[in-house]
């Protein structure tokens, strides 16, 4: 939208008699809440979509009463702005702002913040929780309308739509009997009457049919490749591509229905390397495959159950030297991995229900919402990084799987914490990847004596390197106290007379605790130059500000 349309826009919504339900009026002068943001997000988000609005507007620098412009100082910085949109989406399961606005009027700053409407079938959360609106007031949405939301998919379930031109014989014979097979180790009891079933029959329990027509959820699992034309423009296409240690294109391949058998032909393609390492107080390696078979199979059965057809997109898995990355399309429901570690309930919503309950009788995921979860348990169990779950791009599930230790101290940690509750695992496990950890998790770790050091700058504990013999590294992580430095200076200057300012950093750069980056590390020094001169008057600088040189304060 150009100024003109924005300004005209504006105008029309401070004409209105009050805020709606999808407009709202906020004068942040200075500054707003974050956290009052992103209910606001979620309540005009859903409440477009329950009005049929496209987007809803919130708009910062007008008062909500007489809607006379007041002017806004809120993140002035336009880089400041546009990061909101990575902020917001790490809570909404991916969804952020279309755009966000500036309009300058004599009266000040105007920002108008573009939200889009939920999408159909999925109402949109703000840390696990549903907002709505009631007139003009910000209120959790009702259960009404929440089933109101999720029923917009009730019919539109793209893996549920019919083909009446498809028939038994563009299905996959090999792939009906490996169907037969899963069902029957899926349903022990009744295996006997499953080899009765005549093919029609049998795929009606499985529910890959309706009314005994073929769906596109049987052609997706079962169908010939050449019957992939009927699901045109939706592609059914997996594609795994081997890239080498720059990321270098070495090789690639397609695979289309029945994908009930070409997933496997997928998780052929990758090189599940044996891996070693030799677990604390053992003179034995242990030799594990890079890869757990369960991880990857889950990854990938979830990529299927929950792309977005209607996208036109493929499912990706990219295999890397040490790590294998799956890429599928759709928002991420549950909207984080929080929410699903801890719930204990079935998932609710599934974006192709039906598609998803005829993966569950041919025994491809889950229905009790275990699968995620246990994915993360397999992973601790061998004592390996936690996956990592991209959610930062809307639209769009990323999903990385961890092929070697990144951190042997904090594998040792886990090897001597068996008991460990998950939380704690997954805490540490974002700490050993330098991932920002909330002040909830540091506490946490802290008090189970696992980490020490700046929450930026977090390292294995004092007590922990006594566990893993650590104790090098715990000794180069732990600063001295200041006195300490001030002193080596203080004796530099003895013995040699006068210090550059470089011949301060070598001095001290070797010393001082490397759970400091150099920029940190420069300024801990400029920091002790400052109390030495300023404050201890030990020191003085006979140089200029740029070209510094230090000598003993012979007044001190």
């Amino acid at each position: 939208m150009n100024e003109l349309e924005l300004k005209n826009l504006l105008n029309e919504f401070r004409g209105l008699p009050a805020e709606n339900e999808w407009v709202e009026f906020k004068e942040a002068k200075n500054d707003y809440s974050f956290d009052n943001l992103g209910q606001y997000f979620s309540a005009l988000s859903n409440e477009s979509n329950l009005f049929s609005q496209e987007f809803g507007w919130l708009i910062f620098g007008v008062e909500d009463k007489e809607k006379k412009i007041v002017g806004t100082k809120y993140r002035e910085k336009r880089s400041e702005l546009d990061r909101l949109k990575h902020e917001i989406a790490q809570s909404t399961g991916g969804l952020t702002f279309i755009e966000i606005h500036e309009l300058f009027y004599p009266e000040g700053r105007v920002v108008i913040f573009q939200i889009p409407a939920a999408p159909k079938g999925i109402p949109t959360p703000w840390k696990g929780h549903y907002f709505g609106r009631s007139g003009e007031s910000k209120v959790a949405l009702n259960m009404q309308e929440i089933e109101q939301i999720r029923g917009q998919s009730q019919y539109n379930d793209w893996s549920a739509v019919v083909l009446p031109e498809v028939t038994i014989e563009d299905l996959d014979s090999k792939a009906i009997q490996r169907a037969r097979s899963e069902y029957k180790k899926k349903n022990p009891r009744i295996a006997d009457d499953v080899d009765s079933w005549d093919d029609f029959t049998f795929l009606n329990k499985v529910k890959l049919t309706i009314k005994g027509q073929l769906t596109r959820a049987a052609i997706l699992l079962l169908g010939i490749p050449e019957s992939e034309q009927y699901l045109v423009p939706a592609s059914a296409r997996m594609t795994w591509i081997l890239k080498g240690e720059h990321n270098n294109e070495l090789d690639y391949e397609h695979f289309g229905p029945p994908l009930l058998l070409n997933t496997d032909e997928l998780f052929s393609k990758i090189r599940n390397l044996r891996y070693r390492y030799i677990p604390e107080q053992s003179l034995f390696p242990l030799e594990i495959y890079q890869y757990d078979s369960y991880v990857i199979r889950e990854a990938l059965h979830n990529c299927i159950a929950h792309q977005d057809y209607t996208l036109h997109s493929r499912i990706n898995v990219v295999e890397k030297p040490d790590e294998l990355i799956f890429t599928n399309v759709g928002d991420f429901i549950p909207g984080n991995i929080s929410n699903v570690i801890h719930s204990d309930t079935p998932q609710e919503f599934y974006r192709n229900r039906f598609l998803a309950e005829a993966m569950v009788n041919l025994n491809m995921i889950d229905t009790i919402g275990s699968g995620i979860k246990k994915m993360f348990n397999e992973q601790r169990k061998r004592f390996f990084p936690m996956p990592d779950y991209d959610l930062s791009n809307p639209g769009k599930v990323v999903v990385k799987i961890h092929g070697k230790v990144i951190d042997y101290n904090y594998t040792r940690v886990l090897i001597n914490n068996l008991n460990m509750d998950l939380d704690a695992v997954i805490a540490l496990d974002k700490v050993q990847k330098k991932q920002q950890i909330t002040k909830q998790e540091l506490a946490m770790l802290r008090k189970l004596g696992v980490v020490e050091g700046r929450a930026s700058n977090l390292y294995v504990s004092a007590e922990i390197a006594e566990i893993t013999g650590d104790k090098e590294t715990y000794i180069r992580n732990k600063a001295f106290n200041r006195d300490y430095y001030k002193q080596v200076i203080h004796s530099y200057l003895e013995q040699y007379h006068q210090a550059t300012r470089e011949n301060i950093n070598n001095l001290l750069m070797d010393k001082i605790s490397d759970s400091l980056n150099e920029k940190q590390k420069n300024k801990y020094i400029g920091n002790l130059l400052y109390d030495m001169s300023k404050k201890d008057k030990s020191i003085v600088n006979i140089g200029s500000p740029r070209y510094s040189k230090w000598v003993l304060n012979d007044k001190s």
